[in-house]
């Protein structure tokens, strides 16, 4: 190693290693470092992960002191450390891949060296001092990584759907908002891509709204459900070895306290540390908001096509020119991007799935791709949403005269006189509108099939989009 720089001796199982004195992981993080260069995303990309861990070692601290293992001096500083990395220091310490062997061990030491040497330097000792403060003996007291690691994966993603939630119903309520601006706008429904019905742009807007509202109460349930039982205090395989026999229901406790979480032990600790079922539903719960708003940002991009020679009913906001090499075309960018995500959350579904059914006997060591791939799903469900709520939804204009023109020239509006010429009649114009590429109206009057009054009624935008209530005298 280079001379320019100062290190510190660490030793672990394996023998001796040089760590940087300015880094506060020690060298079982820097073996991982080494080992997995993987995917490139290391444990600070998901800050909420990171302060769930802080969090959880909180929680065990506070538990063994109060048990009396652990000496109120060492808990004092393991305690301000944790919260120092709440509070957003120390996550640039967390380097290590978020896909690694060994079940998430290196990601649980990354976590318990970088606490020791926090706490160290708060007790006036040197980082790698750990006879003072040591990562495995004082922060992982009574624990094992089997029982932190996918307790902090819950807790986490606790964290991070909360603000999935915010992103999901401000993306309704956009919805909501231009469902109300349009719905006076007549358009012309369609069904296989061909004309079908009239309905209002509000109406299409207002189910787009529907739709993604639909999955909040879901979401919502399936977080608190799922997320809040962890098999904190089972330690290697769920029965608890190496605890004291209180250790474990006060842990679970202090960290519901700790993290403002409704967080409950598991029923079974065994079962808790190996199941990954409860992943593969909110995984699966994500996949199908994705696929919804994936499905909308395609009827987005019909709806506004063109625009001289597409349906373009709407204007999107112009984000960026669109092409190189033909001038004045702009794209819609912003739901083309969304649709990308929507089939990365539909790709990492796929992961989990594989993950969760690759469990053996009492553990699960897949978990690194389960836990990256979730918060990955989150974190690009909530920016996709945000950013098609503030770039896109909000800026949507209608062409109004456009939608009206379609809807009177469609041949679609014989379904809305059949109750009143009969299907026979409706069949033959609206054959013979296709031939000729004369309007149904035009026809219908021509053969005086319905008189003008009884005509003007039917074909009133409020009796066309709901049903009837009354009936029309022919």
């Amino acid at each position: 190693m280079s001379t320019n720089k100062s290190y510190r001796i660490e030793k672990d199982l394996l023998g001796t290693k040089e760590v940087p004195d300015d880094v506060y992981y020690g060298v079982q993080t820097l073996r991982a470092i080494e080992n997995f260069k993987l995917s490139g995303i290391p444990l600070s990309h998901y800050p909420d992960f990171i302060n769930a861990f802080a969090m959880v070692k909180q929680a065990t601290a506070q538990a063994n002191c109060e048990l009396g293992y652990l000496s109120g001096e060492k808990c004092e500083a393991i305690k301000k450390a944790c919260q120092r990395i709440v509070a957003g220091e120390f996550h640039d310490q967390f380097v290590v891949d978020m896909i690694q062997g060994g079940a998430g061990t290196s990601t649980n030491m990354n976590a318990n060296e970088v606490i020791a040497n926090i706490g160290l330097e708060s007790m006036n000792h040197a980082k790698g001092e750990y006879q003072y403060l040591d990562p495995n003996n004082d922060v992982n007291m009574s624990q094992s990584t089997n029982d932190t690691y996918p307790t902090a994966i819950r807790l986490g993603l606790l964290f991070s759907h909360e603000s999935l939630l915010v992103s999901l119903d401000k993306l309704a309520a956009s919805f909501v908002a231009k469902a109300n601006e349009f719905e006076h706008i007549l358009k012309m429904g369609r069904t296989q891509l061909q004309d079908a019905v009239p309905m209002t742009l509000g109406q299409e807007f207002k189910a787009f709204a529907s739709t993604l509202a639909d999955d909040l109460p879901l979401l919502r349930s399936v977080a608190a459900n799922l997320l809040t039982a962890v098999n904190l205090g089972g330690t290697a395989i769920g029965t608890g070895i190496n605890t004291d026999p209180r250790y474990q229901q006060l842990v679970v406790k202090q960290l519901a306290e700790i993290s403002g979480q409704p967080m409950k032990s598991s029923f079974d600790l065994v079962a808790a540390t190996y199941d990954m079922g409860d992943f593969v539903l909110l995984s699966g719960m994500l996949k199908r908001t994705a696929v919804k708003l994936s499905k909308i940002c395609n009827d987005l991009r019909l709806l506004s096509s063109g625009p001289r020679t597409g349906i373009n009913e709407i204007n999107l906001p112009a984000r960026q020119p669109g092409s190189s090499i033909m001038p004045g075309k702009v794209n819609p960018v912003i739901p083309e991007a969304v649709n990308q995500i929507a089939f990365e959350i539909i790709g990492n579904d796929v992961a989990v799935t594989m993950a969760s059914e690759a469990g053996q006997l009492q553990l699960n060591v897949m978990e690194p791709l389960i836990a990256y791939k979730m918060f990955d799903s989150i974190g690009l469900l909530s920016r996709a949403m945000d950013m098609l709520r503030e770039l896109c939804i909000d800026g949507i204009t209608a062409n109004e005269a456009h939608c009206s023109a379609l809807a009177e020239n469609s041949i679609g509006l014989v379904t809305a006189l059949n109750p009143f010429i009969g299907y026979a009649n409706s069949t033959r114009i609206a054959k013979k509108a296709l031939e000729t590429g004369r309007g149904v109206l035009e026809l219908v009057k021509e053969e005086n099939l319905l008189d003008e009054k009884v005509l003007a009624d039917i074909l009133r935008p409020e009796n066309m989009i709901a049903p009837r209530l009354e009936s029309v005298s022919v």
